[in-house]
């Protein structure tokens, strides 16, 4: 069995996703593309129309599914919900895309981890109290916040404790984009310093929601780290670690 911190769990990302089938992550990831190519966000649908037309959708898609935080504080049910359907919003194609590259990459090993359900659980319920964080911190914006990127952050953060020596291959712009491989622990978290970098030049201020990243990715890794310490994964990926060895696919 594969123990609780990922020890022997050098298997390659990429041999998570090709021979273990993750249906929630998989799930996810169609929802969101579905939901954005149906939705005003992405210019396909003929419904809303072009020009002011479609610009007037698309504010009124974003407002009536994202999350406000000076109204998600006021605790109306309807402004709680948006909580959950903001995360199946996206703003942009490079939005939609960003996020859901990173779930999949991610997404399969935890999910495997963790057992559907629970990932299920956990993927949605980290990403609200992201969101959540985000407003309790800026409880006057009026910003409106869509996008799972707090839950996918949460994600990250379940990965690193996980898997800290799983290797990621990831590409480095000032390496002029090479695709190198590095141990989850280096990659990890050297994205939540370019977040928490970013979160501070811009001045933690609402628009991009740089702390709602860093919230998520923390209540991903506290998570992990409760539910899991001294404990083992099952036997579901005792048995996916096994086969990886057999396949040499083992670090």
């Amino acid at each position: 069995m594969i123990d609780n911190r990922g020890v022997t769990a050098g298997r390659t990302v990429r041999s998570a996703v090709r021979n273990h089938p993750a249906p929630v992550t998989y799930g996810l990831i169609a929802l969101c593309c579905v939901v954005f190519v149906l939705s005003p966000a992405s210019g396909f649908n003929p419904v809303y129309g072009t020009g002011d037309r479609l610009l007037a959708a698309q504010s009124d898609y974003f407002e009536r599914w994202g999350v406000i935080p000076a109204q998600l504080l006021t605790g109306s049910p309807r402004a709680a919900l948006t909580t959950v359907t903001a995360l199946f919003v996206h703003g942009s194609y490079l939005h939609l895309l960003g996020n859901m590259l990173f779930l999949y990459v991610f997404g399969a090993m935890v999910e495997e981890g963790m057992g559907h359900l629970q990932f299920a659980l956990f993927y949605v319920l980290s990403g609200c109290a992201a969101l959540l964080g985000y407003a309790v911190a800026y409880a006057s914006s009026e910003q409106t916040l869509v996008g799972a990127s707090g839950a996918i952050s949460a994600v990250l953060g379940a990965f690193l404790y996980l898997f800290p020596r799983a290797r990621v291959t990831s590409l480095f712009p000032f390496l002029f984009f090479l695709p190198l491989r590095f141990p989850a622990w280096v990659v990890l978290p050297f994205w939540v310093a370019l977040q928490w970098a970013a979160a501070r030049q811009s001045g933690q201020g609402p628009g991009v929601a740089y702390l709602a990243h860093l919230v998520g990715f923390s209540v991903g890794f506290l998570y992990a780290w409760a539910r899991y310490r001294g404990r083992k994964l099952g036997a579901q990926s005792a048995s996916v670690q096994e086969r990886g060895r057999e396949t040499g696919e083992l670090e």
